[in-house]
């Protein structure tokens, strides 16, 4: 079946008013029903390794005490970001994907866009505010980190939610049902209506791709750039002295550094295709152009491989700080579910708990 319907249909009048539709492509524009047997199941694994994964990395910092403090809590609170992504917006990207038809009002549609924008927002957010406390760390030797969550943490927290939920209100306002006709059949499509109500979203209709490149992907890569080259240059100028009385800190500090910089580059890594596809669609397609449709029909399918990419890099953080943090390792060797009197016992003879 085509993907809901083939894009794009003939506008029905209700749904745009007034404006000169795009011509019609000269051959149908579909997903082979192979590649969306196979991105579901994708996304179904996706789904499980996510929600098992996040619960157990949430678990285990709220059960071990010694895992609570300033950078766990901001790795906990990417965690529940990630995990409301996976619980809402994957099993709605599916059925758009399997479905011809929007069923699901208007209200949902505007919500799904939302969470999807306020998780990822929670995410680059979170990796910019952890990369900055490794620098600070580094920076300041005598700061030692104990079993408590630090009050500028919990104001970070704070705005990194607020802040996300903000930005990614406007995609409440241009999403919504449209109504459109194809082979004398009326659907409803969820998507970013073509015609925006006010000058502000009309920008940002036009801008979008742009500013979601610039700001949700190359703003933490930036920041951890700056950060961690800011961060080495202050370890070879502290190399002796101080470093050597702290050597043990030093080490404790350099893995939570190397598995910050592990969660940047995973996170690199899942989202570039899909803001790769994106980018394309806009230098490339015209969507007046009658002979677009196999154009189109490849960036459909490069943009739910974009998708899936994306959706995987909500799962995969569990097992980057399996691989990479010896502590959250030790934590998920014992089995998050079980009592966390066993954790409190593994850790009793570390004092500190970085990572």
């Amino acid at each position: 079946p085509p993907l809901s319907p083939p894009s794009p249909p003939q506008p029905h009048p209700s749904g745009m008013a007034g404006a000169l539709p795009p011509p019609l492509c000269r051959q149908q524009t579909e997903i082979t029903g192979s590649f969306k047997y196979i991105n579901t199941a994708v996304s179904c694994l996706v789904f499980v390794v996510g929600v098992v994964g996040n619960s157990a990395l949430l678990r285990i910092i709220y059960k071990n005490k010694y895992m609570r403090n300033g950078p766990n809590i901001l790795i906990a609170s990417l965690a529940l970001g990630d995990l409301l992504h996976i619980a809402i917006d994957i099993p709605i990207n599916v059925y758009k994907l399997l479905a011809e038809d929007w069923p699901f009002g208007v209200e949902v549609c505007k919500l799904v866009p939302f969470i999807q924008k306020a998780s990822v927002g929670i995410t680059v957010l979170s990796l910019c505010a952890l990369s900055i406390d490794r620098y600070r760390a580094v920076a300041s030797w005598s700061r030692i980190q104990g079993i408590r969550v630090p009050l500028c943490t919990v104001v970070e927290i704070i705005l990194i939610w607020v802040g996300s939920i903000v930005l990614a209100i406007p995609e409440t306002i241009a999403f919504d049902v449209v109504p459109m006709e194809y082979r004398d059949r009326l659907y409803s499509v969820c998507l970013l209506h073509p015609i925006q109500k006010t000058r502000f979203m009309e920008i940002y209709k036009s801008a979008k791709d742009w500013w979601l490149f610039s700001f949700y992907f190359c703003m933490p890569l930036a920041c951890t750039a700056v950060f961690y080259s800011l961060m080495t240059c202050e370890m070879l100028r502290k190399k002796s002295g101080m470093q050597i009385a702290l050597n043990d800190h030093l080490k404790q500090r350099r893995e939570v550094a190397k598995t910050v910089f592990c969660l940047v580059l995973v996170f690199a890594l899942c989202w570039m295709p899909l803001h790769l596809s994106r980018i394309l669609k806009k230098m490339l397609y015209n969507e007046y152009d009658p002979n677009r449709c196999e154009l189109l029909s490849f960036l459909l399918v490069l943009d739910y491989i974009g998708i899936n990419m994306a959706s995987l890099n909500s799962c995969i953080n569990p097992i980057a700080l399996y691989f990479v943090s010896k502590r959250f390792k030790n934590c998920f060797q014992v089995a998050p579910w079980i009592s966390p009197q066993l954790l409190f016992a593994q850790q009793q003879q570390q004092q500190l708990a970085f990572i």
